[in-house]
C-alpha cells in the first residue's frame, strides 16, 4: 500500500504491472479490497491501480469541498497516467462516468458494474425497500443520530445488525439471503461495509460534489467503448438504471450474470474477469489506448 497527497487528502492505493493503464474504482459499500481478484488478474498485461476514495478504507477523511471524480483524475496526474481504462462498481461507476464527461480525452473506456449515475433520483419503490430492509433494522431516529455524529457512542450490536442487513440486501440481493453467498464473499463484503459504516457513524463524512451538468442529462456524450455488467439478483431500481444506460450510450455492451447481486467482481470473479479481460484485450487489439 502506498499513499499520495491528492487535492489536500492522502489517498491509499496499490499499483502493479506494466502496459496500458486500468484504474479500478470501488463501490460505495466497499473499499479497494473488493478488487483483489481483478488486481491480480490484470497486472500480467496492464498497469493496474486500485485506490480508496477519500473517507474510505485507508484513505484520509473527507473534509471540506471535494469531488471524487476530480480525485480520480488528480490521482492519474500524480501517477503520470495520461489515459486509462476505468472500471467502476456501483457509485464507482458514477465517479468513472463523471470523470469521462469532465475529461473525455483521459478515459479510454468504461466498465460500469451496477453503476450509479450523478443526477439520477432513485424511485420511491427502491428507497422504501431500502428503508424497510436496512434502515429499519436500527430505526430512522437512531440512524439519524449516527449519521450526524450526535450519538455519544456506537452500539456494536446496532452496527452489526445494520451492516449485516445492508450487505445481505445489496451483495446477496433482495430476493436472496447471505446463505446464497460463498462464506468468504460474505465475510469480505461484511468487513468492508462494517468498516465504512463505523467510520461514517463515528465522524460523518461530507458528500462529494458531482459533475455539472450531471451525467444523467449527458449520457449521449459518452463516445468511448463502454461495458455494463449487471447481476440479475441486484435491486430492481439498480437494474432499471443499467437498462437506461444501455439505451442511452451508443454502442454500449452489456453482460448479465444470473444468481449474482450488486458486486459481481467479488461474487463471480472468474466470470467477471473473463468478461473484463476480453473487453480490454479486444480494445487493445483494435488500438483503443
Amino acid at each position: 500500500m502506498a499513499t499520495m497527497r491528492i487535492n489536500g487528502a492522502d489517498l491509499a492505493y496499490d499499483e502493479a504491472g506494466n502496459g496500458p493503464a486500468v484504474v479500478l474504482v470501488h463501490a460505495g459499500c466497499a473499499d479497494r479490497r473488493m478488487w483483489e481478484h481483478q488486481f491480480q488478474a490484470l497486472k500480467a498485461d496492464f498497469r493496474v491501480v486500485r485506490y480508496d476514495w477519500r473517507g474510505y478504507g485507508e484513505s484520509a477523511d473527507a473534509i471540506g469541498d471535494f469531488a471524487h471524480h476530480e480525485d480520480l483524475l488528480a490521482l492519474m496526474d500524480a501517477l503520470e497516467i495520461g489515459r486509462a481504462a476505468v472500471v467502476g462498481s456501483s457509485d464507482g461507476g458514477k465517479i468513472g462516468l463523471d470523470a469521462a464527461l469532465t475529461a473525455p480525452g483521459r478515459i479510454t473506456s468504461l466498465t460500469l458494474v451496477a453503476p450509479g449515475v450523478s443526477g439520477h433520483e432513485w424511485p420511491s419503490s427502491m428507497t422504501s425497500l431500502y428503508r424497510e430492509r436496512v434502515h429499519d433494522v436500527v430505526g430512522l431516529d437512531r440512524l439519524r443520530l449516527y449519521r450526524t455524529g450526535e450519538a455519544e457512542t456506537i452500539d456494536p450490536a446496532e452496527l452489526d445488525a445494520y451492516c449485516e442487513a445492508e450487505t445481505e440486501f445489496l451483495v446477496a440481493g433482495p430476493s436472496r439471503t447471505r446463505d446464497d453467498l460463498d462464506p468468504e464473499v460474505w465475510k469480505a463484503a461484511l468487513a468492508m461495509d462494517r468498516r465504512l459504516n463505523q467510520r461514517a457513524w463515528s465522524r460523518p463524512q461530507p458528500a462529494s460534489r458531482t459533475a455539472q451538468p450531471p451525467a444523467i442529462t449527458r449520457l449521449h456524450e459518452i463516445k468511448i467503448p463502454t461495458l455494463v455488467v449487471t447481476g440479475l439478483a441486484d435491486v430492481p431500481g439498480i437494474l432499471a438504471l443499467s437498462d437506461l444506460l444501455v439505451e442511452s450510450i451508443k454502442g454500449v455492451r452489456r453482460i448479465e450474470l444470473p444468481r449474482t447481486g450488486h458486486l459481481p467482481p467479488l461474487e463471480r470473479p472468474n466470470e467477471f474477469n473473463a468478461a473484463l479481460l476480453g473487453f480490454l484485450q479486444e480494445l487493445e487489439s483494435a488500438g483503443h489506448r
